[in-house]
Protein backbone atom coordinates (compact mmCIF):
# COMPACT_ATOMS: atom_id res chain seq x y z
CA UNK A 1 0.00 0.00 0.00
CA UNK A 2 2.86 2.34 0.87
CA UNK A 3 4.49 1.75 -2.52
CA UNK A 4 1.22 2.47 -4.31
CA UNK A 5 0.73 5.76 -2.44
CA UNK A 6 4.33 6.78 -3.14
CA UNK A 7 3.89 6.12 -6.86
CA UNK A 8 0.53 7.90 -6.83
CA UNK A 9 2.03 11.14 -5.50
CA UNK A 10 5.68 11.04 -6.59
CA UNK A 11 5.91 8.70 -9.61
CA UNK A 12 2.58 9.38 -11.26
CA UNK A 13 4.02 8.82 -14.74
CA UNK A 14 5.08 5.24 -13.87
CA UNK A 15 1.70 4.47 -12.32
CA UNK A 16 -0.29 5.89 -15.25
CA UNK A 17 1.89 4.13 -17.81
CA UNK A 18 1.35 0.84 -15.97
CA UNK A 19 -2.40 1.33 -15.89
CA UNK A 20 -2.46 2.31 -19.56
CA UNK A 21 -0.41 -0.74 -20.59
CA UNK A 22 -2.60 -3.11 -18.55
CA UNK A 23 -5.78 -1.55 -19.97
CA UNK A 24 -4.52 -1.88 -23.57
CA UNK A 25 -3.50 -5.51 -23.02
CA UNK A 26 -6.87 -6.38 -21.49
CA UNK A 27 -8.67 -4.51 -24.28
CA UNK A 28 -6.66 -6.26 -27.01
CA UNK A 29 -7.30 -9.67 -25.40
CA UNK A 30 -11.00 -9.14 -26.00
CA UNK A 31 -10.38 -8.28 -29.65
CA UNK A 32 -11.83 -4.76 -29.37
CA UNK A 33 -10.43 -1.88 -31.52
CA UNK A 34 -7.74 0.02 -29.56
CA UNK A 35 -8.90 3.35 -31.01
CA UNK A 36 -12.03 3.14 -28.83
CA UNK A 37 -9.95 2.73 -25.67
CA UNK A 38 -7.72 5.66 -26.68
CA UNK A 39 -10.83 7.77 -27.20
CA UNK A 40 -12.18 6.81 -23.78
CA UNK A 41 -8.86 7.68 -22.12
CA UNK A 42 -8.81 11.08 -23.83
CA UNK A 43 -12.42 11.62 -22.75
CA UNK A 44 -11.41 10.84 -19.17
CA UNK A 45 -8.63 13.46 -19.41
CA UNK A 46 -11.15 15.98 -20.79
CA UNK A 47 -13.67 15.33 -18.02
CA UNK A 48 -10.98 15.63 -15.35
CA UNK A 49 -9.73 18.90 -16.89
CA UNK A 50 -13.29 20.22 -17.09
CA UNK A 51 -13.97 19.48 -13.43
CA UNK A 52 -10.68 21.05 -12.41
CA UNK A 53 -11.36 24.09 -14.63
CA UNK A 54 -14.71 24.74 -12.95
CA UNK A 55 -13.63 24.14 -9.33
CA UNK A 56 -10.42 26.11 -9.89
CA UNK A 57 -12.29 29.13 -11.28
CA UNK A 58 -14.73 29.10 -8.34
CA UNK A 59 -11.80 28.99 -5.91
CA UNK A 60 -9.83 31.79 -7.61
CA UNK A 61 -12.88 34.09 -7.65
CA UNK A 62 -13.30 33.52 -3.90
CA UNK A 63 -9.55 33.94 -3.36
CA UNK A 64 -9.45 37.23 -5.28
CA UNK A 65 -12.39 38.62 -3.32
CA UNK A 66 -10.63 37.72 -0.07
CA UNK A 67 -7.32 39.27 -1.19
CA UNK A 68 -9.09 42.41 -2.44
CA UNK A 69 -10.93 42.69 0.86
CA UNK A 70 -7.67 42.34 2.78
CA UNK A 71 -6.04 45.09 0.70
CA UNK A 72 -9.05 47.37 1.27
CA UNK A 73 -9.26 46.59 5.02
CA UNK A 74 -12.58 44.72 4.96
CA UNK A 75 -13.74 41.14 5.44
CA UNK A 76 -14.90 39.96 2.03
CA UNK A 77 -17.21 36.94 1.62
CA UNK A 78 -17.97 35.47 5.05
CA UNK A 79 -21.66 34.47 5.11
CA UNK A 80 -22.24 31.49 2.80
CA UNK A 81 -20.30 28.44 3.96
CA UNK A 82 -17.17 28.40 6.14
CA UNK A 83 -15.03 31.51 5.45
CA UNK A 84 -17.47 32.36 2.66
CA UNK A 85 -16.21 29.49 0.48
CA UNK A 86 -19.68 28.80 -0.95
CA UNK A 87 -20.39 32.42 -1.86
CA UNK A 88 -19.05 31.97 -5.40
CA UNK A 89 -21.15 28.84 -5.83
CA UNK A 90 -24.26 30.77 -4.75
CA UNK A 91 -23.42 33.62 -7.15
CA UNK A 92 -22.95 31.09 -9.96
CA UNK A 93 -26.36 29.55 -9.30
CA UNK A 94 -27.96 33.00 -9.32
CA UNK A 95 -26.24 33.86 -12.60
CA UNK A 96 -27.26 30.64 -14.35
CA UNK A 97 -30.98 31.12 -13.64
CA UNK A 98 -31.03 34.67 -14.96
CA UNK A 99 -32.77 35.35 -18.26
CA UNK A 100 -30.59 34.90 -21.33
CA UNK A 101 -31.17 38.05 -23.39
CA UNK A 102 -30.14 38.44 -27.04
CA UNK A 103 -30.50 41.96 -28.50
CA UNK A 104 -32.98 42.23 -31.37
CA UNK A 105 -30.45 43.71 -33.79
CA UNK A 106 -27.61 41.34 -32.83
CA UNK A 107 -26.12 38.71 -35.12
CA UNK A 108 -27.64 35.85 -33.14
CA UNK A 109 -25.43 33.00 -34.38
CA UNK A 110 -22.15 34.85 -33.76
CA UNK A 111 -23.46 36.34 -30.50
CA UNK A 112 -24.20 32.86 -29.15
CA UNK A 113 -20.99 31.27 -30.46
CA UNK A 114 -18.55 33.89 -29.12
CA UNK A 115 -18.55 32.82 -25.43
CA UNK A 116 -18.10 29.17 -26.42
CA UNK A 117 -15.16 30.06 -28.67
CA UNK A 118 -13.44 31.92 -25.84
CA UNK A 119 -14.08 29.10 -23.36
CA UNK A 120 -13.01 26.30 -25.73
CA UNK A 121 -9.77 28.07 -26.70
CA UNK A 122 -9.00 28.45 -23.00
CA UNK A 123 -9.83 24.80 -22.30
CA UNK A 124 -7.51 23.66 -25.13
CA UNK A 125 -4.47 25.10 -23.34
CA UNK A 126 -4.76 22.41 -20.65
CA UNK A 127 -3.67 19.84 -23.27
CA UNK A 128 0.03 20.72 -22.87
CA UNK A 129 0.06 21.85 -19.24
CA UNK A 130 2.35 19.59 -17.13
CA UNK A 131 0.72 19.30 -13.70
CA UNK A 132 3.33 16.79 -12.51
CA UNK A 133 5.45 13.83 -13.56
CA UNK A 134 3.40 12.18 -16.26
CA UNK A 135 0.36 14.36 -15.54
CA UNK A 136 0.09 15.98 -18.95
CA UNK A 137 -2.54 15.01 -21.54
CA UNK A 138 -0.15 15.55 -24.47
CA UNK A 139 3.49 16.54 -23.96
CA UNK A 140 3.91 17.82 -27.52
CA UNK A 141 7.32 18.42 -29.05
CA UNK A 142 6.08 21.89 -29.98
CA UNK A 143 4.14 22.47 -26.76
CA UNK A 144 5.47 26.02 -26.39
CA UNK A 145 4.36 26.92 -29.93
CA UNK A 146 0.96 25.32 -29.26
CA UNK A 147 0.56 27.41 -26.10
CA UNK A 148 1.36 30.65 -27.93
CA UNK A 149 -0.86 29.81 -30.91
CA UNK A 150 -3.94 28.66 -29.00
CA UNK A 151 -3.55 31.38 -26.39
CA UNK A 152 -4.24 34.03 -29.01
CA UNK A 153 -7.47 32.45 -30.26
CA UNK A 154 -9.63 33.94 -27.51
CA UNK A 155 -9.35 37.37 -29.10
CA UNK A 156 -11.45 36.08 -32.01
CA UNK A 157 -14.31 35.23 -29.65
CA UNK A 158 -14.04 38.56 -27.82
CA UNK A 159 -13.97 40.55 -31.06
CA UNK A 160 -16.85 38.48 -32.50
CA UNK A 161 -18.92 39.00 -29.36
CA UNK A 162 -18.33 42.75 -29.44
CA UNK A 163 -19.21 43.03 -33.12
CA UNK A 164 -22.25 40.71 -32.97
CA UNK A 165 -23.79 42.69 -30.08
CA UNK A 166 -24.54 45.61 -32.42
CA UNK A 167 -23.50 47.99 -29.66
CA UNK A 168 -20.88 50.69 -30.10
CA UNK A 169 -19.45 50.17 -26.61
CA UNK A 170 -19.23 46.42 -27.16
CA UNK A 171 -17.50 46.92 -30.52
CA UNK A 172 -15.01 49.37 -29.05
CA UNK A 173 -14.25 46.91 -26.26
CA UNK A 174 -13.70 44.11 -28.77
CA UNK A 175 -11.41 46.28 -30.90
CA UNK A 176 -9.43 47.32 -27.85
CA UNK A 177 -9.02 43.67 -26.87
CA UNK A 178 -7.76 42.74 -30.34
CA UNK A 179 -5.22 45.58 -30.37
CA UNK A 180 -4.12 44.80 -26.83
CA UNK A 181 -3.64 41.05 -27.32
CA UNK A 182 -1.78 41.47 -30.61
CA UNK A 183 0.47 44.16 -29.11
CA UNK A 184 1.40 42.22 -25.97
CA UNK A 185 1.71 38.89 -27.77
CA UNK A 186 4.94 40.11 -29.40
CA UNK A 187 7.00 40.72 -26.21
CA UNK A 188 5.49 37.56 -24.69
CA UNK A 189 6.71 35.44 -27.63
CA UNK A 190 10.20 36.99 -27.49
CA UNK A 191 10.40 36.33 -23.75
CA UNK A 192 9.32 32.71 -24.15
CA UNK A 193 11.95 32.24 -26.89
CA UNK A 194 14.63 33.19 -24.36
CA UNK A 195 13.47 30.32 -22.14
CA UNK A 196 13.44 27.95 -25.12
CA UNK A 197 17.05 28.92 -25.91
CA UNK A 198 18.15 28.11 -22.37
CA UNK A 199 16.31 24.76 -22.31
CA UNK A 200 17.14 23.81 -25.90
CA UNK A 201 13.62 22.51 -26.45
CA UNK A 202 10.06 23.59 -27.20
CA UNK A 203 8.61 20.71 -25.16
CA UNK A 204 7.25 21.92 -21.83
CA UNK A 205 8.25 18.72 -20.02
CA UNK A 206 11.85 19.14 -21.23
CA UNK A 207 11.84 22.81 -20.19
CA UNK A 208 10.81 21.84 -16.64
CA UNK A 209 13.48 19.13 -16.43
CA UNK A 210 16.19 21.43 -17.87
CA UNK A 211 15.77 24.07 -15.16
CA UNK A 212 18.09 24.21 -12.14
CA UNK A 213 16.67 23.79 -8.66
CA UNK A 214 15.86 27.51 -8.41
CA UNK A 215 14.24 27.63 -11.87
CA UNK A 216 14.99 30.10 -14.63
CA UNK A 217 13.70 33.07 -12.65
CA UNK A 218 17.20 33.98 -11.42
CA UNK A 219 18.67 33.57 -14.90
CA UNK A 220 15.79 35.44 -16.52
CA UNK A 221 14.52 38.01 -13.96
CA UNK A 222 13.66 40.55 -16.66
CA UNK A 223 12.04 37.84 -18.76
CA UNK A 224 9.92 36.73 -15.80
CA UNK A 225 8.63 40.28 -15.21
CA UNK A 226 8.04 40.80 -18.94
CA UNK A 227 6.09 37.55 -19.20
CA UNK A 228 3.90 38.40 -16.20
CA UNK A 229 3.18 41.89 -17.55
CA UNK A 230 2.40 40.68 -21.07
CA UNK A 231 0.27 37.78 -19.79
CA UNK A 232 -1.70 40.08 -17.52
CA UNK A 233 -2.39 42.41 -20.44
CA UNK A 234 -3.37 39.54 -22.77
CA UNK A 235 -6.05 38.27 -20.39
CA UNK A 236 -7.45 41.81 -19.95
CA UNK A 237 -6.83 42.00 -16.21
CA UNK A 238 -6.35 45.25 -14.32
CA UNK A 239 -4.59 47.60 -14.73
CA UNK A 240 -4.89 46.48 -18.37
CA UNK A 241 -8.68 45.92 -18.41
CA UNK A 242 -9.40 48.55 -21.09
CA UNK A 243 -11.66 46.24 -23.18
CA UNK A 244 -14.27 46.28 -20.39
CA UNK A 245 -13.52 49.62 -18.77
CA UNK A 246 -16.74 50.39 -16.89
CA UNK A 247 -15.94 54.12 -16.60
CA UNK A 248 -15.74 54.44 -20.40
CA UNK A 249 -17.52 51.53 -22.13
CA UNK A 250 -20.25 50.48 -19.66
CA UNK A 251 -18.85 46.92 -19.64
CA UNK A 252 -17.11 46.74 -23.02
CA UNK A 253 -17.63 43.58 -25.04
CA UNK A 254 -19.64 42.11 -22.13
CA UNK A 255 -22.27 44.87 -22.16
CA UNK A 256 -25.04 42.89 -23.91
CA UNK A 257 -24.30 39.50 -22.33
CA UNK A 258 -26.22 38.02 -19.41
CA UNK A 259 -26.91 34.72 -17.69
CA UNK A 260 -24.92 31.66 -18.71
CA UNK A 261 -23.12 33.33 -21.62
CA UNK A 262 -21.79 36.01 -19.28
CA UNK A 263 -20.73 33.20 -16.93
CA UNK A 264 -18.77 31.58 -19.78
CA UNK A 265 -16.75 34.76 -20.29
CA UNK A 266 -16.16 35.01 -16.53
CA UNK A 267 -15.09 31.35 -16.34
CA UNK A 268 -12.66 31.88 -19.23
CA UNK A 269 -11.20 35.00 -17.58
CA UNK A 270 -10.39 33.30 -14.30
CA UNK A 271 -9.19 30.15 -16.02
CA UNK A 272 -6.83 32.30 -18.09
CA UNK A 273 -5.63 33.88 -14.86
CA UNK A 274 -4.70 30.44 -13.54
CA UNK A 275 -3.12 29.46 -16.87
CA UNK A 276 -0.94 32.59 -16.80
CA UNK A 277 0.29 31.59 -13.36
CA UNK A 278 0.70 27.94 -14.37
CA UNK A 279 2.77 28.70 -17.47
CA UNK A 280 4.86 31.26 -15.57
CA UNK A 281 5.54 28.54 -12.97
CA UNK A 282 6.36 26.03 -15.71
CA UNK A 283 8.73 28.31 -17.63
CA UNK A 284 10.45 30.21 -14.82
CA UNK A 285 9.84 28.54 -11.41
CA UNK A 286 10.73 24.93 -12.14
CA UNK A 287 7.19 23.67 -12.74
CA UNK A 288 6.39 20.60 -10.64
CA UNK A 289 9.94 20.13 -9.37
CA UNK A 290 10.70 20.62 -5.67
CA UNK A 291 11.74 18.80 -2.47
CA UNK A 292 9.58 16.72 -0.11
CA UNK A 293 6.12 17.65 -1.40
CA UNK A 294 4.48 15.75 -4.29
CA UNK A 295 5.08 17.26 -7.76
CA UNK A 296 1.41 18.25 -8.16
CA UNK A 297 1.54 20.14 -4.86
CA UNK A 298 4.62 22.08 -5.96
CA UNK A 299 3.04 22.91 -9.30
CA UNK A 300 -0.17 24.23 -7.70
CA UNK A 301 1.69 26.17 -5.01
CA UNK A 302 3.86 27.94 -7.58
CA UNK A 303 0.91 28.59 -9.89
CA UNK A 304 -1.27 30.07 -7.15
CA UNK A 305 1.67 32.17 -5.94
CA UNK A 306 1.85 33.82 -9.37
CA UNK A 307 -1.95 34.17 -9.39
CA UNK A 308 -1.67 35.98 -6.06
CA UNK A 309 0.92 38.37 -7.53
CA UNK A 310 -1.38 39.18 -10.48
CA UNK A 311 -4.34 39.74 -8.14
CA UNK A 312 -2.17 41.98 -5.98
CA UNK A 313 -1.24 44.05 -9.04
CA UNK A 314 -4.88 44.39 -10.10
CA UNK A 315 -6.00 45.78 -6.76
CA UNK A 316 -2.98 48.06 -6.34
CA UNK A 317 -2.54 50.00 -9.59
CA UNK A 318 -5.10 52.23 -11.34
CA UNK A 319 -6.28 51.46 -14.88
CA UNK A 320 -3.95 52.71 -17.62
CA UNK A 321 -5.04 55.10 -20.34
CA UNK A 322 -5.43 53.36 -23.69
CA UNK A 323 -2.59 55.25 -25.41
CA UNK A 324 -0.30 54.60 -22.44
CA UNK A 325 -1.22 50.92 -22.68
CA UNK A 326 -0.03 50.74 -26.29
CA UNK A 327 3.10 52.77 -25.56
CA UNK A 328 4.05 50.42 -22.71
CA UNK A 329 3.99 47.47 -25.09
CA UNK A 330 5.72 48.92 -28.15
CA UNK A 331 8.12 51.40 -26.51
CA UNK A 332 9.05 49.62 -23.29
CA UNK A 333 8.30 45.88 -23.26
CA UNK A 334 9.25 45.14 -26.87
CA UNK A 335 12.77 46.72 -26.69
CA UNK A 336 13.39 45.02 -23.34
CA UNK A 337 12.23 41.65 -24.69
CA UNK A 338 14.46 42.00 -27.78
CA UNK A 339 17.46 42.96 -25.66
CA UNK A 340 16.79 40.06 -23.28
CA UNK A 341 16.56 37.61 -26.19
CA UNK A 342 19.79 38.86 -27.79
CA UNK A 343 21.73 38.72 -24.51
CA UNK A 344 20.39 35.22 -23.82
CA UNK A 345 21.34 34.03 -27.33
CA UNK A 346 24.87 35.39 -26.98
CA UNK A 347 25.37 33.84 -23.53
CA UNK A 348 24.04 30.47 -24.68
CA UNK A 349 26.37 30.55 -27.69
CA UNK A 350 29.42 31.64 -25.68
CA UNK A 351 28.88 29.47 -22.60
Amino acid sequence: MGGFLYDLFYNTDRLLNGWSTAAHQSWAARGWPPVILDGLLQLAWAVAAGVFLTVNALFIIWFERKVAARIQIRRGPNRVGPWGLLQTLADTGKMLIKEDIVPDAADRAVFRAAPLLVLVSTFMLFVVLPFGKGLVPADLNVGLVYFLAIGGLSVIGILAGGWASNNKYSLMGGMRSAAQIVSYEVPAVLTVLSVALLAGSLKLGDIVRAQPAYGYVLLQPIGFLLFLTASNAEINRGPFDLPEADSELVSGFLTEYSGMRFAFFLLAEYTNLFLSGAFAATLFLGGWRGPLLPPVAWFLLKSYFVVFLLIWVRWTFPRLRVDHLMELSWKVLLPLALANLLVTAVLVKVL
